[in-house]
């Protein structure tokens, strides 16, 4: 047994670490997911500037991801719409209606040129090998922008999970140069359905934040949704509002979708109902207002890391600038590899070198006669020799020596040493030369005529609460037989009710119990209060209950209020056993005892007052009124037998 949960335990760990960190979890690095990651390495490995069917790109991406086609047509599709990655042709589906794409094999995509701008450079990503071995992946792209920002994320792996919204590209642009400049600068979501947010209780990445849908409120006899409340879509918002128009909940006569590259939802209204009327209830009982809860959980240096918006900028910022100087000592280490060959080259004919390698009988002496001709010109060279710079001097063609052009190759040089100057300038100001990148990549937007407008407005405004817009406009009644509920035929009512209500009730027995508003449900016969379960308002009710003990008759009274409960649960205001024999629920009232008739005994009732007795605690046992046997009681005021109040509930309405 200790050998299979050790088995378990590492196997459940193993899978739990995959799931997070190569499923589910975007990487801060470059925001991508591995499926995403995978797809555009090999959209940029396919990439000859036209649009390739996306079946072609899931099948050659299959060689990586070993997960099979499904996921891998879904993720593209999913890329392809975030507009930044792929430039698509055909129908990738609608983020308004929600459709869905057509088959892999009648849509196409490339690589946007964009895109190979900010995420690839092979020759600073690190690759390591397929699953297979066969072929070579990046393990992170080098992107130059927070693309966990502008792309967002969600994701379900064992214990955690993320959910990061959407940024607007521009946005984040600016707060990165900002970053990069020391100044502080704030970040919220931007959505593609565009709509409002409050953004009230939104703490940097993390917490809540209310979406609402764009209203068009002009006419009072329609509205018309032009914009969305993420993550809606107008199939599922107009499935909401159909359901609330069901209910009961919103007065609409008919709905209009006409949504096709823009939002367009038209709600008729009925006669008599106006569009000021109609807006609350929208919000309240439909997808027109939601609640979306953010967690920026992403993989940071092979861990799940809980970051802010705050910190990702912070970080890419640091991380830009290492990436630009990567780019420019890697351009640096070519150039000057290329000027020390240039040098080789030229005193290598213009020395005549070549020459002395004729008389030589072997390799080595060759190689040995090269080398010794480089030595007085040293002090010229970029580096000592090496043995590949003698094979590549060996390996020039006659013809190209004969024809060597001295003046294109000191122009060549002089343009290399001036680029080498530029170079080591620009590694002491990464920070301004990043600055330089982001306005280049702005400029770059402009000119591909990429929408970078905000599309969600920023807004003030407080969650609509169904509770507080419902009506108690549903008769709750209660019949001879003892049933009470909304939906108890016949009876009497006794009170107007919403579905969001609770009410309190008190049995004959004395038992009382709080409770969501019943359908049908058997209280007994004669119940002695109903009313709304308001703590703040039955506690100023001051309830009497006058009972006896079942065995010895004798008649005791209790005047108590009810302060709290618990929901569904069962109290008795009298104590345990007790018999109830009137519930009273005014401060100040005559009562009478009725005793048991006995020899010699001609005073058979006595009076009370019930204001002569102090208040007690609920769980208080009571006061006795008498020794003697009580055969009932009679209230002054009771007009009934059943002493059934309801005037208190009547208050309370």
């Amino acid at each position: 047994m200790a050998y299979v949960k050790n088995l378990f335990d590492k196997n459940f760990i193993e899978y739990a670490s995959y799931v997070i960190r190569d499923r589910a979890i975007p990487d801060i690095e470059d925001g991508l997911k591995p499926v995403q990651r995978r797809i555009m390495h090999t959209l940029f490995e396919m990439d000859d500037g036209r649009f390739q069917k996306v079946a072609t790109v899931v099948g050659r991406c299959m060689k990586y991801h070993p997960h099979g086609d499904a996921s891998i047509g879904g993720a593209l599709v999913v890329l392809a719409n975030r507009d930044y990655f792929i430039e698509k042709q055909g129908n990738f589906g609608n983020i308004y209606t929600g459709d869905g794409a057509s088959a892999p094999r009648y849509i196409e995509c490339r690589v946007n040129p964009l895109a190979k701008d900010f995420l690839y450079n092979p020759n600073i990503t690190n690759y390591v090998p397929s699953y297979d071995g066969r072929s070579k992946e990046p393990t992170v792209f080098r992107a130059k922008l927070p693309l966990v920002l502008l792309t967002g994320a969600e994701g379900i792996a064992v214990g955690m999970n993320t959910k990061i919204p959407t940024y607007n590209i521009k946005e984040v642009i600016e707060a990165e140069k900002k970053c990069l400049n020391g100044e502080k600068f704030h970040l919220y979501p931007d959505f593609q359905t565009g709509g409002l947010i409050d953004v009230s209780n939104f703490k940097d990445g993390s917490g809540k934040i209310i979406t609402r849908a764009k209203l068009d409120l002009s006419d009072e006899k329609k509205i018309v949704i032009t914009e969305l409340a993420y993550p809606s879509n107008s199939n599922t918002l107009i499935n909401s509002i159909e359901n609330a128009a069901k209910n009961g909940k919103v007065k609409i006569s008919a709905i209009h979708d006409f949504t096709a590259k823009d939002v367009n939802i038209e709600l008729k209204l009925p006669r008599g109902v106006y569009a000021k009327d109609v807006v609350d209830s929208l919000y309240a009982y439909t997808e027109c207002e939601q609640s979306v809860t953010c967690n920026m959980l992403v993989i940071k240096d092979n861990m799940p890391t809980q970051m802010t918006a705050t910190e990702i900028i912070e970080y890419h910022a640091k991380q830009l600038q290492a990436i630009l100087k990567d780019e420019l000592e890697f351009e640096k280490n070519a150039l000057t590899d290329k000027l020390h060959l240039r040098t080789l080259e030229r005193i290598f004919v213009e020395e005549r070198i070549y020459k002395s390698i004729e008389t030589q009988k072997t390799q080595e002496a060759v190689e040995k006669a090269v080398r010794n001709g480089f030595v007085p010109h040293a002090a010229e060279l970029v580096r000592p020799i090496s043995a590949e710079d003698i094979e590549h001097l060996l390996s020039i063609p006659i013809r190209r020596i004969s024809l060597y052009d001295m003046s294109k190759n000191k122009a060549e040089v002089t343009s290399i040493n001036k680029r080498l100057k530029e170079i080591n300038k620009t590694l002491k100001n990464l920070v301004g030369y990043a600055i330089e990148y982001l306005d280049s990549i702005e400029e770059k937007l402009k000119d591909a005529k990429f929408d970078t407008k905000r599309k969600t407005t920023v807004k003030k405004f407080s969650a609509t609460d169904a509770k507080e817009i419902a009506k108690r406009d549903i008769p709750l009644r209660y019949d001879d037989k003892g049933y009470l509920g909304t939906q108890v035929s016949g009876g009497s009512e006794v009170l107007r009710v919403s579905e969001f209500d609770k009410i309190i009730c008190m049995r004959k027995n004395g038992m009382f119990t709080a409770m969501d508003v019943p359908n049908k449900v058997f209280i007994d016969k004669g119940a002695w209060f109903i009313g709304f379960a308001d703590k703040e308002e039955v506690s100023k009710i001051l309830f009497t209950v006058i009972f006896r003990d079942p065995e010895t008759k004798i008649a005791s009274i209790k005047r108590t209020r009810i302060p709290t409960w618990i929901l569904n649960r069962d109290y008795f205001l009298a104590p345990d056993g007790m018999e109830v024999l009137h519930v009273d629920m005014r401060e100040n009232f005559s009562f009478e005892l009725k005793y048991a008739k006995k020899p010699r005994v001609q005073i058979l009732s006595e009076k009370f007052n019930a204001g002569d007795f102090e208040e007690k605690g609920l769980k208080t046992l009571g006061v006795r009124l008498s020794a003697r046997e009580c055969e009932g009681v009679s209230v002054e005021g009771e007009n009934k037998e059943d002493a059934t109040l309801f005037d208190e509930a009547e208050e309370l309405k």
